[in-house]
């Protein structure tokens, strides 16, 4: 069994979502000893912003210089997310939706002919089989009935995104209202913490 472990935070060692997702990692590792753990780090190394130039050189296979490296450094990270059962994504919600650097990596995954394709019924999701794990920290409360609800746009865009391509099998781990007040944020850590217990 393969298991991606993706983070994407930019608070480093300050980070909820990463303090989450090595509790996931560390769990599924004890429930799986042979479980092989890929880590990619895309606050640390992020993957390159889509451009025109990457997009022909990905339709066409046709690179040079700077963009043979960043067709190789999407198409590295596209094949990590192809071969791996068990995804492990660390995703905080900057201004009502995920960093920038979560986007630019799903952006090298969505792509026709590997994660989905276009079939006379519309689109079909490539990916079924796998399982996602998404590690949510948010400053706020954005869960029903928060009148702040309407606003997320980070769960809601993950879930619908990795169930475009496929994925059913979506479980989240959460840490809510983190930025209200110190012993808001220590509540909302250790009940996403315990909660990984029942993965």
């Amino acid at each position: 069994m393969k298991l991606l472990h993706v983070d994407s935070s930019i608070t480093g060692s300050q980070s909820v979502s990463r303090r989450i997702t090595a509790s996931i990692v560390a769990h599924l590792k004890l429930k799986a000893p042979d479980l092989v753990v890929t880590y990619r780090d895309i606050a640390a190394r992020p993957i390159p912003h889509l451009s025109e130039v990457l997009f022909v050189a990905k339709a066409t296979g046709n690179a040079s210089g700077e963009i043979q490296h960043d067709l190789a450094v999407t198409e590295a990270a596209l094949d990590e997310f192809l071969t791996a059962d068990t995804v492990v994504l660390g995703a905080p919600m900057y201004n009502f939706g995920i960093p920038s650097q979560l986007k630019t990596w799903i952006d090298s995954l969505a792509i026709a002919g590997k994660t989905f394709r276009y079939s006379e019924n519309g689109p079909e999701g490539l990916c079924g089989g796998k399982r996602v794990i998404i590690a949510s920290a948010r400053g706020g409360i954005y869960t029903p009935p928060s009148p702040m609800a309407s606003l997320d746009h980070q769960e809601t865009y993950l879930r619908s995104l990795f169930g475009f391509i496929g994925i059913s099998d979506i479980a989240v781990v959460r840490a809510e209202g983190v930025a209200i007040g110190p012993e808001q944020r220590q509540q909302a850590l250790e009940a996403a913490l315990a909660a990984v217990a029942a993965l």
